[in-house]
Order: C-alpha cells, then sequence, then structure tokens
C-alpha cells in the first residue's frame, strides 16, 4: 500500500485561513505525504464526503500535568477534537519537586486547580525531581493526544527556596540564579517555556495563597532571564485582575521588553475591574506590535463560569457546618437528609464557614448563578438569576436555592458567569476573539473537575461564533480553524502541526459541521480512588487522528494511543527555526 491512511474527498480547511478545498490526504508514518487528488491507496481508507478535515485543534492553556501521568486519556480535550495540549500553565505543577515538598504542591493544586488530594495522593509516581526527569517521565508515556510542558513557577519557587518560598519570602540573588538556570535548563531539556500567576484567587484549599503572588519584578525577570538564556521559550502569566489594567499591563510589557521572548498572559472582561480594563489592555497590544514586542492576550470563546451542585465542589451550602457533617456520604443520602424539615430548618439558620476568602466569596455569588434545565446557556439572561427568582417568589436566596439543589435528585447544574459576561452579553467576547493579537486558550481542560467544564471551547467556538452566529458577528469557518489550529501553534513554537500540508504531523479531524452539538456536562466518578469529575460530550466529530492513527470514531475512543510527549527543539521546532509569524485572518 502506499499509505497508511487515506482521507478521501473532504472539503479540506488547512489552517492558514485561505478558502477550502475539496482533496484527499495521504498519511505515512505519522506524517501527511500526499495532498490532491490521490490515486495510491491506503491501508486504511476514510470517506470524507460532505465532511470538513481541519488540522487537529491545539490547546494551549491545560493542566494535565498530573493526569498526564496516570490516565492514558487526555479527556475532556480529546473529545473536542483536541490533538496537542500545552499544560503547568498559571505557574503551578508538579516539577521541579523534591520528595520532601511534596505536600506542598499537592496543596495548592487541590486548592488552585480543584484536584482531588486523594487522587495526587494516590496516583501521582513521583519518578521525577528535575524538570528534566519530569519530562523523561512523561516520555514514557503514551497516551490518546501529544502533550507538551511548561515549567510552573512555584513549584520552582518551592523547589528552589522551600518554605520560604511557599511564605513569600523575598528571593536572594543566588535564589534567582539558581531559578534562571532552573528555566534554562527546562527549556533545553524541551520545556516549552515558563509560567506564572498574580491572581489573588490562587490559593490552596485553606486560603494560603501561591507562591508566585507578590513576587517582585526582579523574579519574575529572572525567570525571563532564564529563556533568554535557553534563546528559546514563551512566558504565560495571570495577571493580577483587581488591579489598574493599564498599570498591570505595564509590568507584562516591560517583562516583554527585559526579555524579548515571545508573553502571553490572559485577557477577560472581569466584573470588579476598573472601566473596561480589557480594551486598554487591547490597546496596549497595539502598541507593543507596533514596537516590535511579541505580546498576546490569551482569550475565551464564551463566559469563564463555574458549575454549582450538591454533587460538585461548591453550592451554597458546601460550607454550612451541617451540611460538612453529611458531605461524604453519598449524593442520594444526602438528598434524603436535606428533605428532612429539622435539618433545613438547621442548615438554613446557619451561615457558611471556611478559611478561605475565595470559597465564601464564590458561595456568596451563587445568588448570580442560573439554573441548567432544558441544555446548555452560557448566555443567560438577568432574569434568570437564582436572586431574581427568588424576590419573585418572595423567598430568600437561601431557601429558593435549597430547594433547587433537591431537584433530579440533587442532580441539578447551575452556572454562574463569572467573567466575559459583564453586560450580560458576549459583545466584549466578540471584540477579543476578532483582536489581531488575540489568541483563543484558558479551557483548564485537566483542572478544576468539579467546578469548570471548558475545555469544550472549540466544540462551542465553531458552533456559537460560526455556524449559528448572527452575520455580523459569524467568523469564517476558514478562519475559525486558524484559532485552533496554526494561530496556536505559531504562538507557542509548535512549527510541526497546525496545518494540512506536506511534511507536517498527521493530526487531523474529521467534522460533521452541522451536526456539531454539545450535550450538557455530567458527573463522572472515573477519577483514581473514585473521584468525580465534570465531562462535557459531543456530536459531530465523526474522527480524529494523532500521527496518523485513528483515536477517536464518532466520538467514542478506540483505543489505538499514538500521543507522546512534545520536546520543544527537538519534537515541534526544527533547530535555528526561531519563532514563526503568528498568521491571524482580518
Amino acid at each position: 500500500m502506499d499509505f497508511d491512511l487515506v482521507v478521501r474527498g473532504g472539503l479540506v480547511f488547512d489552517g492558514s485561513g485561505t478558502a477550502p478545498f475539496v482533496g484527499d490526504i495521504g498519511l505515512r508514518d505519522g506524517k501527511i505525504a500526499a495532498i490532491g487528488q490521490i490515486a495510491g491507496r491506503g491501508v486504511e481508507e476514510i470517506d470524507a464526503s460532505d465532511r470538513i478535515v481541519t488540522p487537529g485543534f491545539i490547546d494551549i492553556h491545560t493542566h494535565y500535568d498530573g493526569q498526564a501521568t496516570w490516565e492514558t486519556r487526555m479527556a475532556p480535550s480529546s473529545n473536542h477534537g483536541v490533538t496537542t495540549v500545552l499544560m503547568g500553565n498559571c505557574g503551578v505543577g508538579f516539577a521541579p519537586c523534591r520528595p520532601h515538598q511534596r505536600d506542598m504542591l499537592v496543596k495548592l493544586m487541590e486548592g488552585v486547580e480543584d484536584i482531588p488530594e486523594v487522587v495526587m495522593v494516590d496516583e501521582l509516581p513521583w519518578n521525577w525531581e528535575s524538570f528534566p526527569d519530569y519530562l523523561d517521565a512523561l516520555d514514557a508515556r503514551e497516551l490518546d493526544i501529544d502533550i507538551a510542558a511548561q515549567v510552573p513557577h512555584s513549584a520552582l519557587r518551592i523547589f528552589v527556596m522551600g518554605e520560604r518560598g511557599a511564605q513569600h519570602e523575598a528571593p536572594t540573588a543566588h535564589d534567582l540564579a539558581q531559578m534562571r538556570a532552573l528555566v534554562a535548563d527546562a527549556v533545553a531539556a524541551g520545556a516549552f517555556g515558563v509560567t506564572t500567576s498574580r491572581n489573588m484567587m490562587h490559593r490552596t484549599k485553606a486560603g494560603e495563597l501561591a507562591p508566585s503572588l507578590y513576587s517582585e519584578a526582579d523574579e519574575l525577570r529572572a525567570l525571563m532571564d532564564g529563556l533568554g538564556d535557553a534563546d528559546a521559550g514563551v512566558f504565560q502569566i495571570i495577571p493580577a485582575p483587581a488591579n489598574d489594567a493599564e498599570s498591570e499591563f505595564a509590568l507584562l510589557r516591560a517583562l516583554a521588553e527585559h526579555g524579548r521572548r515571545p508573553l502571553s498572559f490572559t485577557l477577560l472582561d472581569v466584573p470588579n475591574q476598573p472601566g473596561a480594563g480589557w480594551r486598554s489592555m487591547l490597546a496596549g497590544l497595539e502598541q507593543a506590535r507596533r514596537d516590535g514586542l511579541q505580546m498576546r492576550g490569551q482569550v475565551a470563546p464564551r463566559p469563564v463560569g463555574m458549575f454549582f451542585g450538591l454533587d460538585l465542589s461548591l453550592h451554597p451550602f458546601s460550607s454550612h457546618p451541617s451540611y460538612k457533617a453529611i458531605a461524604a456520604r453519598p449524593l442520594a443520602e444526602r438528598v434524603a437528609a436535606m428533605r428532612d424539615p429539622a435539618f433545613r430548618a438547621r442548615l438554613l439558620a446557619e451561615t457558611a464557614e471556611d478559611s478561605n476568602p475565595v470559597t465564601l466569596a464564590l458561595i456568596d455569588a451563587f445568588r448570580a448563578a442560573h439554573e441548567w434545565s432544558d441544555g446548555p446557556d452560557y448566555e443567560p439572561q438577568r432574569e434568570t438569576r437564582i436572586e431574581a427568582r427568588a424576590a419573585a417568589a418572595g423567598k430568600s436566596v437561601a431557601e429558593f436555592a435549597y430547594d433547587l439543589l433537591l431537584k433530579d435528585e440533587g442532580r441539578r447544574l447551575f452556572y454562574l458567569p463569572a467573567a466575559n459576561y459583564s453586560e450580560g452579553n458576549l459583545n466584549a467576547v466578540r471584540e477579543m476573539l476578532g483582536h489581531p493579537d488575540t489568541v483563543m486558550a484558558l479551557a483548564d481542560g485537566g483542572a478544576h473537575y468539579g467546578l469548570i467544564c471548558d475545555a469544550s471551547f472549540p466544540t462551542y467556538f465553531l458552533q456559537r461564533w460560526v455556524r449559528d452566529a448572527d452575520p455580523g458577528d459569524r467568523i469564517a469557518l476558514a478562519d475559525a480553524i486558524a484559532e485552533l489550529t496554526a494561530r496556536p501553534a505559531a504562538t507557542v513554537g509548535m512549527t510541526d502541526r497546525g496545518r494540512i500540508a506536506e511534511g507536517m504531523k498527521a493530526d487531523l479531524n474529521i467534522i460533521d459541521f452541522n451536526a456539531l452539538r454539545l450535550h450538557v456536562p455530567t458527573i463522572r466518578y472515573d477519577l483514581p480512588a473514585g473521584g468525580k469529575r465534570m465531562h462535557q460530550a459531543a456530536d459531530g466529530y465523526v474522527a480524529t487522528i494523532v500521527s496518523g492513527a485513528v483515536t477517536y470514531r464518532d466520538g467514542q475512543p478506540t483505543g489505538v494511543l499514538p500521543g507522546r510527549l512534545v520536546r520543544r527543539g527537538r519534537d515541534a521546532a526544527p533547530a535555528g527555526a526561531g519563532d514563526p509569524a503568528i498568521p491571524r485572518a482580518a
């Protein structure tokens, strides 16, 4: 046979943003070997007539750092056409780490990323100390998609400074030199960059701030200098959302000017930020581009929201003493207890008790959440807020919420659009998505197991902003595919993927575009140690192909595991390639 696999007759969107064409794609030895009208035969052939064919999607903002060590499937991302993920974002992860520091990182990841402690304690193999060791451990894994890693600042700070780092002490000159050298060593070993966070919401479950917070400019410059020493890698940072946007952007720009390395940061429409902070940051990005700096805002295609429910991490009573007393029971037993009038009266007389102010703030924010009953609704109206419905019913928010939580035997979900929804619409999202200096990201796959389920961003993006969008808001399908493929690949220096071209990696999606549909998230108890997480299925993915092998058919895994670790400079960037220009459709 001429090819391992031939995809025939599909409408091919090559990731460049140019017009599609009908043609065949021949795959051989994990690469795209031929494109056009192919006479040769494949060991396997897929008829893609009336389907679109795209490069595999690339998600540059995930947290599979732990899951990649204990599972073979990077779900839910791999259920939505994603074939490569970049992890280690937000400054948190599991490497580097000395044996006596493991508990600190576990507690941090439990709080920041909502990964159950028991899962990490039972399943993390900890067959590493240095970051190159961690990459070697990942290199031995066989997965459903490719993974790539970045160095997390909080782990690095603890590795170098120990308890001093966790307690936010200022680093010594020797500490800074060590951090710089370790970043350079990690990038030389294949890390794609370094990440950090200035977001005060990033805390342990007990409320202790992440080690990276309060880091001064000299420490951030040391991280950037490590990239400079390696002459490679990207810098990812979560800004402080409550700060003045202009002063926060000035810090980001100063970092980019200092290191001259690509820098990306989370860009959101945040309710408590003075003015339209996101718009001033867009203006700053435009000026940075004119000045020759490589800066990008990572943006989301919908509200960045969270879910509440009796079987999830948070709900209005999850920190009330009476509920805590029954929290470990199975769901059915909790529902039965809560239907007891005496228990109800006692619980409603209590207030939330928690050492973490973020937890208390989120519990209070439930009043602005919305009940999901008829399907996914990421654009709810203000009148459907719990507080509005409670007022209309003549009840307190607590009384009204209590009764709602017991619907569907305790399985009812409630959605809070926490960011990107300040005006009750997605106008800000559309403006950010269409900006030349942004890149779609922030899906957070592998984290927030009981709170957030945004790994479905690619499917939502294609539905909401392409197929089902109003004409004035619609993004052309060719441009949308570039947003999911070539653009994120170029942003982080993955030059071997994200395009359908001869010699590129054979990662593809075959999609029934008209059939694309998101399902309501469900709760699965499929984590190690019986842990639970949210999962969101989708219709429309006919096949997903990684390295020339079909990994999913009609949304179901085939069991084939061609995914591997991608090392920068060895697998994804030919020697001397440098950082490519980042294409952007108008």
